[in-house]
């Protein structure tokens, strides 16, 4: 099981750093995939939950263990060209099909071998639970490391 971090966050929510591309580095230089909000706007990509905040150039988004949620159909539109990135979008639905093929599963919804379950701490689910899934994206992840 893949450990996925929520925004860079790995041991609760930071708002303050959360998208920010040092913050995510760091989060991927301690072994840990990432979920991270992605922008397009003006012919550039951006960070940011609530709104463009961090410009990045595309080739930060050509990592394997980035998993980059389009916050708009132009986002979505302009990273899906890009076959080295792996994105998605989604709001409330109960699953969405990552680029690469995954299953990206709302909270408290059924998972899959090729599922993503996300922020189970918001649902109560064990680590029992999240054995047969692909990984899980969650603002703890130490509690799921150790």
């Amino acid at each position: 099981m893949i450990l996925i971090s929520h925004r860079g966050n790995i041991d609760g929510p930071n708002l303050e750093k959360e998208n920010d591309p040092e913050y995510i580095l760091n989060a991927l230089t301690l072994g840990f995939n990432v979920e991270i909000d992605v922008w397009y706007r003006h012919d550039r990509f951006y960070l940011g939950h609530d709104y463009p905040k961090y410009e990045i150039n595309e080739d930060f988004l050509e990592n394997d263990k980035l998993w980059c949620h389009a916050k708009d159909i132009n986002s979505l539109f302009r990273m899906l060209f890009n076959k080295k990135i792996n994105c998605f979008w989604h709001q409330t639905d109960d699953f969405t099909i990552t680029s690469k093929g995954f299953i990206w599963t709302y909270p408290n919804k059924e998972l899959t071998s090729n599922s993503i379950c996300v922020l189970p701490e918001k649902n109560n689910k064990t680590i029992n639970d999240l054995m047969n899934c692909y990984g899980v994206c969650s603002d703890f992840l130490l509690g799921y490391k150790n």
